[in-house]
């Protein structure tokens, strides 16, 4: 009895959908929390096990109407997997009432809600709660997470991207202006709801770039790079869909600053940048990183080279987009704020192949 007494209460806003339900999944293996709330719009009074049956051993709670007041009164903390635009309702009320909020949606990524508003057409009247939002990339703000009541957790491109570009930006090794992204994606990057270009007749077979040259996690990872690079800096990023479920693959060019620095120099500094981050791997020289070896956990897997030739530095990360690009990274977040082992209740071992 003890022990459950003791757990954190949580609550997950937004439990239909892919992110929620890896929120629901990891957390059942999480000896510190126990979720006291399912919420959602559409899917209000319908059993969590009729939406997933393969939970129903484990899952015995209804998606409950939206309510800040029952939330509040049954929850420490709160995890909103909802679309851009809903959590920047609902966690000013949250946080008023005295709960901790982690979104994983973009709506407290951003240090300047105008540039937010640019690119997500939605305008924000919640300034005052946005200033105390803390990027949700334990990676690089850990410190900061410590003390949080607002967490907005990365994109899952982003989180690719930046865990590759990080060390080579916070150390000036390359020219910030050359960086370049290509960056590839499985189809649950799109979520739950039914799109044409999701289907398996459109999405098989087929390897495509969309969003070229205006992708809305473009800016998000210009901020963190301006951030690291102390100056601004602008990033040139290209998504890819391909057929797929879940994983990222980013590959990262730049041009170097020190002709001199070879790979095993490259790889000496990456594992000093992250030896206190227990989910980041940095691979041997000559191994790069696949999707399917992230698959299924909270890991970032990265591949690192330098081509003497150009000149450029190319550095290769794979991540789950489902768990450590979102749920996963949200439950780490949580885990830093309370001041808790990082990898406590975390996947670290794939499902291979």
């Amino acid at each position: 009895m003890g022990e459950q007494i003791n757990r954190l209460q949580v609550g997950i806003v937004g439990a239909s959908g892919y992110g929620g339900v890896q929120l629901v999944r990891l957390l059942q293996d999480h000896p510190a929390i126990e979720i006291a709330y399912l919420g959602g719009a559409s899917s209000a009074g319908k059993k969590f096990a009729d939406l997933y049956p393969h939970l129903a051993h484990a899952v015995d709670l209804k998606i409950e109407p939206i309510d800040i007041d029952v939330i509040a009164a049954r929850c420490q903390v709160v995890f909103l997997s909802l679309p851009n635009g809903l959590a920047c309702e609902l966690a000013p009320k949250l946080i008023a009432k005295g709960c901790r909020v982690l979104d994983l949606s973009a709506d407290y990524r951003f240090t300047d809600l105008d540039v937010y508003t640019h690119w997500y057409k939605i305008p924000r009247v919640d300034r005052e709660t946005a200033a105390q939002a803390v990027y949700g990339l334990p990676e690089l703000y850990r410190a900061k997470l410590k003390n949080a009541k607002l967490v907005g957790c990365p994109g899952c491109y982003p989180t690719a991207s930046l865990l590759a570009l990080s060390p080579l930006l916070k150390q000036g090794l390359i020219d910030p202006d050359t960086a370049i992204i290509d960056a590839k994606s499985g189809t649950s990057g799109g979520g739950r709801q039914p799109k044409t270009h999701l289907l398996l007749a459109e999405a098989d077979n087929s390897l495509t770039a969309y969003s070229v040259g205006g992708h809305r996690h473009t800016p998000e990872i210009e901020q963190i790079c301006s951030d690291l690079a102390s100056h601004e800096v602008k990033i040139q990023f290209t998504p890819h869909l391909i057929p797929m479920v879940r994983g990222i693959l980013s590959t990262v060019y730049a041009t170097i600053r020190d002709p001199g620095l070879v790979t095993e120099d490259l790889i000496t500094i990456y594992k000093a940048f992250y030896r206190s981050s227990p989910f980041v791997r940095i691979l041997d020289g000559g191994v790069y990183p696949h999707t399917k070896w992230a698959a299924g956990t909270n890991l970032c897997y990265i591949g690192l080279e330098v081509d003497a030739r150009t000149g450029r530095i190319i550095v290769i990360s794979a991540i789950d987009n489902l768990i450590k690009g979102q749920a996963g990274q949200a439950i780490q977040c949580l885990n830093a704020m309370m001041g808790w082992d990082e990898t406590l209740g975390l996947p670290q071992l794939s499902i291979y192949p």
